[in-house]
């Protein structure tokens, strides 16, 4: 009989010929043809046991059964074989004859086909007549046929498949199943609760949908409160999961219910959540998170790579900053009672759309092109450092002020590869909700740098958002560095005095060149360290300092908090640190006098000892659950 590939029958077919039923040891062959003569030369050999009615050339029972059984033998069952497989190669050696295909189909109670690349559920399967647990993971099924299912099922198992919708098993469900797996398939839109109803499935006692693309939380529970004999559930995963009243309004709505999602219903969760489904129509379908990043630490001081600066600049201001990706919130803000400034920066695609990221009040000119000629280069050049940018205040207080630079990346460069640094998601997960960049406010540099920043985010777009979670967002450490320059004052036309004596005007000329000679001597140390009132800047300079994706899928799995220590490595070396060091020690006053003998340079950073701390940043995203009737209800009122 041929079996069509791709079909169960063909993967059970498959299966039973690689356990060697019919081959040494197993079955009839010249190691015990003895046993199996024909009745009438076997009258006399009848009255004495069969182990010892063999001939010298063949086998016993004993040893045969040891072939099969020891781990060391070549004959052994592969690791991870059922009982039921084990089970019938020794059945196949005490009595080959029974092994028969009508046998083995009212023998199998259970039937496991996992990863089998199976796609059709065939009508053979109803030549299984005992056929209690089917397990059809892991493979590649759309839809059953629910009319070639045993009706002696009692567990189905449909994990890790591609089917979309659970309708096709309603045609002619299973009377007396107990357990249904649909969990890691595709399953969405609200017309899949009325397929998980007591009117398909009167007897389910267990039911799984977990992480598929369910949404309607209200609709899913009024059908799953007819099934008045479920008493575990399992919803995790799926969109509907990731509102804050999720498990709460279940529970109240489901008075059976022992287990959600793998964790037992206790009776205060009963009691908290006493009268909530009450309020279901009240309660807004969307998901809030929580954003906070911590300290950044191990930041290298890259000021005091700069020289002093001179009375003309530039003057340099260093500022660090922390980025990630996440979904735009639907209000396209955040919250507006925060106390902390944030940025969206839309992702740039070239260097073409960089001019729309600008202020307006920039007036930057044309970022020059591959065409352009290199005198008109150096124009543009030209203008942009003419251009004034004038930043708010809160942005350069208490930054670093040096002068000069180093070699450091163009912002172009650096905005280009933070567009670079965004996730990149699984196509399969499309359509992928547009996300943006937010960033912690600016801070200057300390060797613990206090982002002290919290955001939450409302979010609408629930399958949205659970394909943004399974890619997770990426978090980066951003150097922004600005030069600045004193504002030279535009001559200003004054009316000519009176004429006077010529000896006079000299006179009084010289006087007043001599008070400006000694106003400009007592003041010149004093102008050199302090930095003129008036500046104008140049665009910020960006560089990455680091990078690294922050995983996000185990608030899809259950959890309500995702707590990350960013490790980017070691940036800072012992010469950056000396430096930073000894100009820290000449701003502060010596207090002491160096005792002899003792090394002006600390025993952490000399020798081999020394071990500069990585650059880290804390991160943390928590999902907002309520845990109480009354704290789900305060959001109504919000």
């Amino acid at each position: 009989m041929e079996e069509q590939s791709g079909t169960v029958s063909a993967a059970v077919r498959e299966h039973l010929r690689q356990l060697c039923l019919q081959e040494f040891p197993c079955g009839a062959g010249s190691w015990n043809k003895s046993r199996f003569l024909p009745q009438t030369c076997r009258t006399h050999r009848e009255l004495i046991p069969r182990e010892e009615a063999g001939s010298p050339g063949e086998e016993t029972v004993e040893d045969l059964l040891g072939l099969v059984c020891s781990p060391q033998s070549p004959w052994a069952l592969l690791e991870g074989s059922s009982a039921e497989d084990s089970f019938l190669r020794q059945l196949a050696i005490r009595n080959p004859l029974m092994v028969k295909d009508d046998f083995l189909y009212s023998y199998f109670r259970t039937l496991r086909v996992v990863d089998k690349k199976v796609s059709l559920v065939d009508k053979d399967l109803l030549k299984f007549p005992k056929l209690e647990e089917l397990v059809l993971s892991a493979n590649q099924i759309k839809e059953i046929d629910a009319v070639n299912l045993p009706p002696t099922l009692k567990v189905l198992e449909l994990y890790g498949n591609v089917m979309t919708s659970a309708e096709c098993l309603c045609a002619h469900p299973p009377p007396g199943l107990q357990h249904l797996g649909l969990g890691h398939n595709k399953l969405q839109g609200p017309l899949q609760s009325l397929f998980v109803t007591a009117e398909h499935w009167p007897n389910l006692v267990s039911l799984d949908l977990g992480f598929n693309d369910l949404t309607d939380l209200q609709g899913m529970v009024a059908s799953l409160s007819t099934l008045q004999h479920l008493r575990l559930l399992v919803l995790q995963g799926n969109p509907l999961a990731l509102v804050p009243y999720y498990r709460g309004f279940t529970i109240d709505s489901l008075a059976h219910l022992c287990v959600l999602d793998d964790i037992t219903v206790s009776p205060n969760e009963k009691h908290q959540f006493r009268g909530l489904h009450h309020s279901g129509d009240f309660l807004a379908c969307e998901a809030q998170l929580v954003v906070t990043i911590g300290n950044i630490r191990g930041v290298m001081d890259s000021s005091v790579l700069d020289p002093e600066p001179g009375p003309q600049g530039p003057f340099i201001t260093y500022s660090y900053y922390v980025t990630y990706d996440f979904m735009e919130d639907e209000d396209g803000k955040g919250n507006e009672d925060a106390e902390v400034t944030e940025q969206i920066l839309k992702p740039s695609a070239s260097v073409e759309q960089l001019d729309e990221d600008v202020p307006a009040e920039v007036g930057s000119p044309t970022a020059p092109t591959a065409t352009t000629t290199p005198k008109e280069a150096e124009e543009v050049a030209e203008s942009l450092s003419a251009t004034v940018s004038q930043f708010p205040s809160a942005e350069l207080e208490g930054s670093v002020v040096s002068g000069g630079s180093i070699s450091l990346p163009r912002s172009v460069d650096s905005v280009e590869k933070l567009a670079t640094l965004r996730p990149k998601l699984d196509p399969r997960l499309c359509p992928l909700p547009g996300t943006v960049l937010f960033s912690t406010v600016r801070k200057p540099w300390t060797d613990i740098i206090p982002c002290n920043y919290e955001m939450q985010h409302t979010l609408r777009d629930l399958v949205a958002l659970k394909a943004f979670l399974l890619a997770g967002t990426i978090v980066t450490i951003v150097e922004e560095k600005v030069l600045s320059w004193p504002v030279v004052a535009p001559p200003v036309d004054s009316p000519l005095p009176a004429k006077k004596g010529k000896g006079e005007k000299d006179k009084k000329g010289k006087g007043k060149a001599a008070r400006e000679d000694q106003d400009m001597t007592k003041m010149g140390s004093k102008k050199k360290k302090e930095l003129p009132k008036e500046l104008h800047q140049d665009l910020p300079t960006l560089r990455v300092l680091g990078s690294c994706l922050v995983v996000l899928e185990p608030l899809l799995a259950g959890e309500s908090l995702v707590s990350s220590l960013c490790n980017f490595g070691v940036i800072r070396t012992l010469e950056s640190d000396r430096l930073t060091l000894s100009r820290d020690s000449k701003n502060k006053k010596a207090k002491k006098p160096l005792e002899p003998g003792k090394s002006k340079v600390p025993a952490p950073l000399a020798g081999e000892n020394y071990k500069p701390d990585p650059l880290t940043v804390e991160v943390q995203i928590q999902l907002n659950q309520c845990r109480s009737a009354e704290e789900a209800l305060r959001t109504i009122a919000a």
